[in-house]
């Protein structure tokens, strides 16, 4: 008999029932590209919770309009879904919860508020600059580039103190050059991780 597991964790991901279907393929492919994701299997994370949001949603709509399972935890649900931004202050109703997609979740992403805000060239360059500390949110530093940013805390996202583009210290190859009296032109913008 195996010993026990105390540990607090669940599945967070599914795999798809089948591995080789060309359309779900494709699609994955286009979202892995549009958003700078790692592997498919991000996308298959946001798939899962959303289908869990779907599947809370779609149970409380099976109950009574005035029950009061559904009022409660459908007035919580629905807060907990403005406040993330993925429905609007007047989509205040269950039948909303049911349209969301993918794509509503994946722009909520830090990794696509950077790149969308301007301060970084590319997807892929945000997905860098979160992994490498360079972006805050709030006063807190945030290296996680699936982090869901609420609606409070979009206009917070902004480089770190401590990073060399926040008017940190210089990084790593602009204080070689320094001390070598070559100045910080050219191509200086590459700093250490820490």
């Amino acid at each position: 008999m195996g010993k026990k597991s105390y540990q607090n964790y669940g599945k967070t991901f599914r795999k798809p029932k089948r591995p080789f279907e060309k359309e779900r393929l494709d699609s994955e492919m286009k979202i892995i590209g549009e958003y700078g994701l790692k592997n498919k299997r991000e996308v298959w994370r946001v798939a899962y919770a959303l289908a869990k949001i779907r599947t809370a949603a779609r149970h409380l709509l099976t109950l009574e309009e005035k029950d009061e399972q559904r009022l409660f935890q459908g007035g919580a649900l629905l807060r907990r879904m403005v406040r993330t931004g993925l429905l609007s202050a007047n989509e205040d109703k269950l039948d909303y919860v049911l349209g969301l997609t993918t794509a509503k979740i994946m722009e909520r992403r830090l990794q696509t508020k950077v790149f969308k805000l301007g301060l970084a060239k590319s997807i892929h360059h945000a997905r860098v600059l979160i992994r490498q500390r360079h972006i805050r949110v709030g006063k807190q530093i945030v290296n996680i580039p699936s982090f869901l940013v609420r609606v409070d805390s979009e206009k917070h996202i902004d480089f770190a103190l401590t990073s060399p583009f926040g008017g940190g210290r210089p990084g790593r190859v602009r204080r070689k050059r320094a001390a070598n009296g070559g100045g910080g032109g050219g191509g200086g913008d590459d700093e250490d991780a820490d």
